[in-house]
């Protein structure tokens, strides 16, 4: 019977997977409530992660991951916990459909790596289900562990029915892009951190006009385009797209229908979306066809490591300037942050062996480490600016910044994200507006319709 429910569950989260690419259990499953005491509490060290050699009951731990440019960090991380544990670390880069589907697999009856990302697209599916490791009484017996340490959000997210089923291994903020050699070439002032969302409108409009000619635009986004896109003028403007009880939807409300109203007098002067559909807006970007688009931190590297690098400069999200007082008040600026968790199959071999590593990752220096290395935002609070320092020659504090000059929201989840994230962003929802953007009504009729669908799939939940 369990199979059958989770192949269903997996049937119904894999379409909306495929595209978003983008953070009590019992004892038979070898959860730590399971667990003897002595298996349970997991030898620990000052690192919180690593533990003598010998202390383990294998020989090596698979690690599936998804981003190949955190590969190079997250082993030489691993490698420092081998070299005390013993026990080699294998990290496997599976891209982000074949992630879900390997992993899916693995969950209805086959073999699940040891060590693994949970996103919070597929969190709650799996933890509801016992598919991943409880730890509870390895965080409980390890001094080194306090949860208070990481973004609230992020915890709370891999936490289900009060046990932790996860540990946060980053964050991530969302910051504007642009190019500055585009901006130069048509006269166009650049952006600041002063721009407001009608300032967007203002350059992409005049990018656009000016450079007809070479098939340049000021801005691309299509509707996927959500936590590091539309969904933060959304919030910009005072409504949510999830409240924050998970249980309902304020998208249609007057201030979530004014900032998709202001999503929508942009894409009138954005790349077609048909052009997008076909191309993406990063590569559009790197093409040099677009002077704006949208980025999360996790993508800093694709354009710290392109051709034209030089030419590519961050500020922060531009805000709503709601009350018109032109200046940035507090809850006019938002940004999404989201986050991953390192997370263990529920019947790993070694289940301390597998904790050890996760709390190895997530400790306060390896942490650290992880920020100074450009691998990724850190989950742990108060190290964003060793991460904006890791990429010389590029400025990227803009997504440091914003935490301390904006405000930060958790990216949006229900328990079955999937199924309302990838059907608001369809026909019969906002697709059609962001297809026919001349038409005012229509952005309003999808936002009812948005919200109608989220709140029907919330009901079934």
């Amino acid at each position: 019977m369990k199979l059958r429910k989770l192949t269903a569950l997996f049937m119904t989260a894999a379409m909306a997977l495929s595209l978003a690419a983008c953070g009590a259990a019992p004892a038979a499953t070898g959860t730590a409530d399971a667990a003897p005491a002595a298996e349970a509490e997991a030898p620990a060290s000052d690192d919180g992660g690593a533990a003598p050699a010998g202390s383990f009951s294998v020989d090596a731990i698979t690690v599936n991951i998804w981003d190949n440019n955190q590969l190079a960090g997250l082993q030489e991380i691993a490698d420092e916990w081998t070299a005390t544990s013993g026990v080699k670390v294998n990290i496997d880069v599976i891209d982000w459909n074949n992630y879900w589907t390997l992993l899916e697999a693995g969950a209805s009856g086959g073999e699940m790596p040891d060590v693994f990302w949970m996103h919070s697209n597929t969190a709650q599916m799996y933890m509801e289900n016992d598919l991943i490791l409880n730890l509870d009484d390895f965080i409980a017996n390890d001094p080194n562990m306090d949860l208070g340490n990481y973004y609230e959000g992020i915890v709370e997210l891999y936490n289900s029915d009060g046990h932790q089923y996860a540990i946060p291994k980053d964050h991530d903020t969302i910051a504007l892009l642009y190019n500055q050699a585009i901006f130069d070439k048509y006269g166009v002032d650049t952006p600041t951190d002063d721009w407001t969302w009608e300032d967007v409108y203002e350059a992409a409009k005049a990018i656009t006009e000016a450079g007809k000619a070479d098939g340049v635009y000021g801005y691309a986004i299509n509707t996927s385009n959500n936590q590091d896109g539309w969904y933060n003028i959304v919030y910009d403007y005072g409504a949510q797209v999830v409240t924050d009880d998970h249980k309902d939807t304020t998208i249609d409300s007057e201030e979530g229908k004014a900032g998709m109203e202001m999503m929508r007098k942009i894409l009138t002067v954005a790349a077609p979306q048909d052009i997008v559909a076909e191309t993406g807006t990063d590569s559009l970007f790197q093409s040099n066809l677009v002077g704006m688009i949208t980025q999360g931190s996790w993508m800093i590297n694709s354009f710290y490591t392109a051709e034209s690098h030089d030419d590519y400069k961050w500020a922060m999200l531009p805000y709503a300037d709601v009350n018109g007082n032109g200046s940035c008040d507090a809850g006019e600026r938002w940004s999404c942050y989201n986050g991953l968790g390192w997370a263990a199959a529920a019947d790993v071999e070694d289940p301390a062996a597998c904790y050890s590593l996760i709390a190895h990752f997530c400790s306060k220096d390896m942490q650290v480490k992880q920020a100074e290395l450009g691998v990724t935002m850190a989950g742990f609070k108060g190290v964003s600016e060793e991460f904006s320092n890791a990429f010389e020659g590029m400025d990227v504090s803009a997504f440091d910044r914003v935490e301390a000059e904006g405000s930060l929201y958790f990216r949006p989840y229900t328990r079955n994200t999937t199924v309302w994230e990838d059907a608001i962003g369809q026909t019969g929802a906002f697709l059609d507006a962001w297809q026919n953007p001349e038409d005012v009504e229509l952005m309003a009729t999808s936002c009812d319709n948005a919200a109608k669908i989220i709140r029907d799939a919330i009901a079934n939940e």
